[in-house]
Parts: structure tokens; C-alpha cells; sequence
């Protein structure tokens, strides 16, 4: 990888500026100040002299996207998990993990984020389920660096792992406590991958292990994160969580698919955030995500990846298109959850639910300078009517034409600046070879 571009001083002239900020809202024909890493000003006729003049006429900018919940090491299995059940998510991945070797973590991150980064996603959450020893999130963590994006690194069990065991906690602590090393200057945050490991399905009450994981974290102040009521055999375990007072703002929920009015009050009443990965969900069969009851309720809801072996892609676009359809699909209302409010759900909204909405998240003076520009010159967007729907409805990653993490640009023109394409899909391509043939997979 090579270095990543300098923070300078940039103005952006005359674009169409989606600041998703509810006071200012959206500015047409206006103008982004940047200087070191920070957004200056966001107005029209804004008084700058001495940046680098970046022409927005044809441009929307906006907020770059906020990933709330991605197992970024497996972007290596993409589009692997097959038609047969010994083929499936689960399998593959646990069969492959368990020969992944160091390097195969770092290759597999890094195709994550360049692709995140070339389709607007600025900020990751890396829900790293494969930690096999120290190296393994070191070399996680070095991906991240690397690539230059903003994210979450929660810290996990290795595939196959005991139930009763826990995660090293040692070396979480050790990261925590050596995290300025690691963090790229405060890009980077720590949190807990937490199993929960709900050993008896009836009673669904957390381990010694999980107990002692959970209070690991909390001990740290770091955030914590699980997968719940994903199936229907799972439902419930909200309510045990809840039982056991193991919600709060400190703790997002992955999925929720089977969950009760009760337990989204729950989770609205802890403050408790959830991520919902509407492509996974449709893709394995879990169900469809019951977005409108939990933003009725005052949840905080944000927008995940997940995996692409089951994804395919990492769009977050398609991702905003989907939850929209299958909320208005299941209330059978073309009118139920709008456009706008899907697009704050991928960017402000996902950054209150990783609790950076102060930094990130939307365009306003003294927050970091994370932000994207869309042209709507191209075919498939073409006329320019209504932004918040040509983003939900029409967009795709090729259409950005800049992306911008901490004042850095990242991607200029449709193209990425700091790393290879070609370099990064070949050494991904050759560490999957790798993993398939020790595994004797193919």
C-alpha cells in the first residue's frame, strides 16, 4: 500500500449539498470548505482563498456512509456460500477460517475497505469473528490503517470456538491499552465481537464465558456488539438480554429479525441501537427486518454489509434500496419510509448508532471532513429530479466521483488514489488460492 494522501485545503463550489443535518438540510448550488481533515464551513458564496478549487456543479455531496456491522475478513469468500447446506454461510466459513493464515486476514480487510471506500462507505464496522491469535487482529488492524478508513475494530472469537472459552482477553486489553499504536490517529475505535454463547436455547441465559467477556468490556468503557433473533428458533434473546440487564446504549443488536413489541421496547427504553443487513437477511433466510416498528418506537437503526460470501457486493446503495422496498413491500405502502429517512439511516443515523454522530455523519462546521461526491451526469441517473430518491433508487458506487475521509481524498474522478486496484484484487485472488488448497476446497 502506498502512502496515503496529505490533508489539505479544499473547497467544493457550486454542488448540491446534502448536509443530513436537520437545521441546515439541503443546499443547492453551495460550496464544502475543508481544511485539515475538518469541514470549515458548508454555505453558499463561502469566503475561501489559498484551497484547491473542486468543481461540485453536477454533484451531489453528501455525508460519507456509516457500515454499521461488516465480518470484513471473509470479503475473501465472496459469493461462496453455495446451494447445498454442507456449502452454506456457516460451514464455509468455519471450514475456510480455520486455515486463514495472518496474511489471508489482512488481504481479505483490505478488499473490504478499497471496495467500501469506492462505493462512499467512509466509516466500517469490522465485526473481526476470526481472531486466532494476536497477529490476527494485528493484521486487521493493519489493513484498516492501510486503506486509510474511519471504523470500529470489535475484537472476536475465533470460527469453531469452544462456547465455554473466551476470546484472549489479555491481548484485548492489550490493545486497548496500547490502542494510540493502532488507532491511525483516531480513524480507528475498540469494541467487543460479543458471542453471547446462549449455551441452553430454552432459558437462553449467557455463559460464564459471555458473562466474562461482557463485563471485560464494560470495565474498558468499550462498546459492545452481538448477533440476536436472527432465526425464529433464536427469538427471545432480546428479552433475556433485557432479563439479565445486558442492553444499553454501550450494546448494538445485530439483525433482530424475531423480536416482539415488548423487546423493541426494550431496546428503545436502553437506548440500545440495531444494525440490520437487509441482503444477508434475504439471502440465508432469516426474514425481513421490521425497520418501521423499531424507528416508531425510537430505536436507533443502522445499515450493515455483513458478509459479502453472502452479499456478493458491498453497496450501500442497493442496501438503501432494499430496506426501503421491503419496509414499504411488507406494509403494502409506497409511502411508509421514505427516501430521506432511509438516507439518514446510512449516514447520520448510522453514526449515532456507533456513537460518532459528533464527528461524523453529517456536513457541518467543526465535524471531520468525511464526505463523497455523486455525479448525476451518468446514464443511470441522467436527469437530476429528486436527490434524496436518485440516491436511494438510482445510484450505484460507480457513480462516485470522490470520496473523502478526514480531509483526505481517497477517490478523485472515479478513481482511488492511494492504492493499486489491480495490486489489491491479485494478492486477494492468490491468498484465496492459498486458503482453498490447504482446506482442500474447490
Amino acid at each position: 500500500m502506498g502512502k496515503l494522501p496529505e490533508r489539505g485545503e479544499f473547497v467544493i463550489r457550486n454542488a448540491y449539498v446534502m448536509t443530513m443535518d436537520a437545521a441546515t438540510g439541503d443546499l443547492p448550488d453551495a460550496d464544502v470548505h475543508v481544511r485539515s481533515g475538518a469541514i470549515v464551513a458548508v454555505g453558499r458564496n463561502i469566503p475561501a482563498s489559498g484551497g484547491q478549487v473542486i468543481e461540485g456543479r453536477g454533484m451531489i455531496v453528501l455525508p460519507g456512509f456509516i457500515e454499521t456491522h461488516w465480518h470484513m475478513w471473509n470479503t475473501l469468500l465472496r459469493s461462496m456460500s453455495g446451494d447445498k447446506r454442507e456449502h452454506g454461510y456457516f460451514p464455509t466459513a468455519a471450514a475456510l477460517g480455520k486455515i486463514y493464515l495472518p496474511e489471508d486476514m489482512y488481504q481479505g480487510t483490505r478488499l473490504s475497505a478499497v471496495e467500501a471506500l469506492n462505493g462512499g462507505i467512509t466509516f466500517v464496522h469490522d465485526w473481526c469473528h476470526n481472531i486466532r491469535g494476536p497477529e490476527f487482529a494485528d493484521a486487521n488492524l493493519r489493513a484498516l490503517k492501510d486503506a486509510g478508513i474511519r471504523g470500529r475494530f470489535s475484537y472476536g472469537a475465533p470460527q469453531a470456538h469452544p462456547a465455554g472459552e473466551t476470546i484472549d482477553l489479555a491481548d484485548f486489553e492489550r490493545k486497548q491499552a496500547n490502542w494510540r499504536s493502532y488507532s491511525n490517529e483516531g480513524l480507528l475505535s475498540l469494541g467487543l465481537a460479543w458471542r453471547g454463547a446462549f449455551n441452553d436455547p430454552k432459558s437462553m441465559v449467557p455463559n460464564d464465558a459471555a458473562r466474562r467477556e461482557f463485563a471485560a468490556a464494560r470495565k474498558l468503557g468499550l462498546p459492545i456488539s452481538i448477533h440476536v433473533s436472527n432465526a425464529r428458533a433464536r427469538a427471545g434473546q432480546i428479552a433475556a438480554l433485557a432479563k439479565e440487564n445486558l442492553l444499553g446504549r454501550d450494546v448494538q443488536c445485530i439483525h433482530a429479525i424475531w423480536v416482539t413489541p415488548e423487546e423493541i421496547r426494550a431496546l428503545a427504553s436502553a437506548g440500545t441501537p440495531v444494525s440490520f443487513s437487509p441482503y444477508t437477511e434475504l439471502r440465508i433466510g432469516f426474514g425481513f427486518p421490521q425497520t418501521g416498528e423499531f424507528l416508531a418506537a425510537g430505536v436507533t437503526v443502522g445499515l450493515s454489509v455483513d458478509t459479502t460470501a453472502l452479499s456478493g457486493n458491498a453497496d450501500m446503495f442497493a442496501i438503501m434500496k432494499a430496506i426501503q422496498n421491503i419496509e414499504n413491500g411488507r406494509s403494502e405502502n409506497e409511502f411508509k419510509l421514505p427516501a430521506r429517512r432511509v438516507l439518514e439511516l446510512a449516514t447520520i443515523e448510522g453514526a449515532r448508532s456507533m456513537g460518532v454522530d459528533d464527528r461524523v455523519g453529517s456536513l457541518k462546521a467543526g465535524k471531520r471532513a468525511d464526505l463523497i461526491m455523486v455525479n448525476t451526469r451518468e446514464v443511470n441517473l441522467g436527469v437530476f429530479s429528486e436527490p434524496a430518491h436518485m440516491l436511494v433508487e438510482a445510484a450505484q458506487p460507480s457513480n462516485v466521483d470522490t470520496v473523502m475521509v478526514d480531509g483526505r481524498i481517497l477517490k478523485r474522478r472515479g478513481r482511488l488514489t492511494a492504492v493499486d486496484v489491480e495490486q489489491v484484487v491479485s494478492e486477494a485472488s492468490l491468498a484465496l488460492s492459498g486458503v482453498r488448497k490447504r482446506a482442500g476446497w474447490w
